[in-house]
């Protein structure tokens, strides 16, 4: 297959969905000591999608599929717009342990099942690992384990750290694969992701940013920092305030690497996005982003965090996507345990 006929491609996120998979919250320890209103903001963030399409919901057991159930009938959510399935998780972001749907060549989508290791961080991950498995035998989508192109096991990949266009170019981050700390594929250098991506996402250009945000317990996904919004157009999360050294030193670095993007596609469309006054919690920085955005079939569900930034924000996606609904969903406590919207949520691509 030709680099413009590959024969798979991962779809942007603004194209079209056959649904949303979420886990519904059970691990107390994520968000220690303010787990209580958590799954209600799932019950609001399911609430804002079923209007736009099907959500699934896996639930941890019988236990957390009623209380999923009662929170989302409270929420006047219909049953009809969502279906719930058990099987057992470490964490609920799908975004990272969850399959990725691809388009194939005739335009039926394909689930990749990547490796997953807890973000080469923590020690509780079987579950999550078996997470793709469990999607294909709901969906009846044909799945596929990627392995690593040395034959060394699997390909440890995580969603967060992935943002494509749909047409050939991908973003990641220096900083989560290409550093010595949370390796997810011992040996692997930039030749070989970049491999990698064109053999199984169809992206044949990579743009390479440094590091991610501030408070990012992966080691620097790039959906808190940088996303596209069409297939030229990136929204960075931007801090210009020298005060806040770090967010602003790594955030000017990937600016000027952004300007610079240019070959056979031209150059990029760069719409800031700012931070969020800083949000900690016990003494911890937290990685609270705008950028941390989820792209749905006619709705845009962007983090907020009770700050004069959240309208600005808000003001910036609803001009970059201006056919979509855009919806706040308050954040500050789903935060807490180190992820927002983008984190929590995988898409399942409708057919091409």
């Amino acid at each position: 297959m030709s680099a413009s006929h590959p024969a798979r491609r991962m779809p942007a996120e603004w194209h079209r969905h056959d649904a949303t998979w979420l886990a519904w919250p059970h691990h107390e320890p994520d968000w220690p000591g303010k787990f209580e209103p958590i799954p209600w903001v799932y019950a609001e963030i399911v609430r804002a999608l079923a209007r736009h399409e099907r959500v699934e919901i896996v639930c941890q057991d019988a236990h957390v599929r009623e209380d999923a159930r009662t929170k989302l009938t409270a929420h006047g959510v219909h049953p009809d717009r969502y279906r719930l399935h058990v099987a057992k998780t470490d964490r609920v972001w799908v975004r990272d342990s969850g399959p990725i749907g691809v388009h194939r060549a005739d335009g039926r989508v394909e689930l990749l099942d990547f490796g997953f290791t807890a973000w080469a961080k923590y020690d509780n991950w079987a579950h999550d690992d078996e997470l793709p498995a469990h999607v294909a035998g709901w969906t009846g989508l044909p799945r596929t384990v990627v392995p690593r192109h040395d034959g060394q096991g699997p390909l440890v990949l995580e969603g967060g750290g992935i943002e494509v266009n749909g047409a050939g170019r991908i973003m990641v981050t220096e900083e989560w694969l290409l550093s010595d700390v949370q390796v997810r594929n011992p040996g692997y250098g930039r030749a070989d992701y970049e491999r990698e991506f064109a053999r199984w996402l169809g992206c044949d250009e990579t743009i390479w940013l440094g590091e991610g945000c501030v408070g990012d317990d992966t080691h620097g996904h790039v959906d808190d920092i940088a996303r596209f919004t069409d297939e030229g157009t990136v929204v960075l999360a931007v801090e210009r305030d020298p005060a806040d050294d770090e967010n602003h030193r790594r955030s000017m670095d990937n600016l000027h690497r952004l300007q610079r993007v240019g070959g056979p596609r031209g150059p990029l469309r760069v719409v800031e996005l700012p931070y969020p006054r800083a949000v900690d919690m016990d003494g911890t920085r937290l990685p609270a982003s705008y950028a941390n955005f989820y792209v749905a079939n006619g709705v845009v569900l962007v983090p907020t965090f009770n700050d004069a930034n959240d309208r600005v924000a808000l003001n910036a996606l609803a001009e970059c996507f201006p056919s979509r609904e855009i919806v706040g969903i308050h954040s500050v406590d789903l935060v807490w345990g180190l992820g927002a919207l983008h984190c929590l949520s995988q898409q399942q691509p409708a057919p091409r």
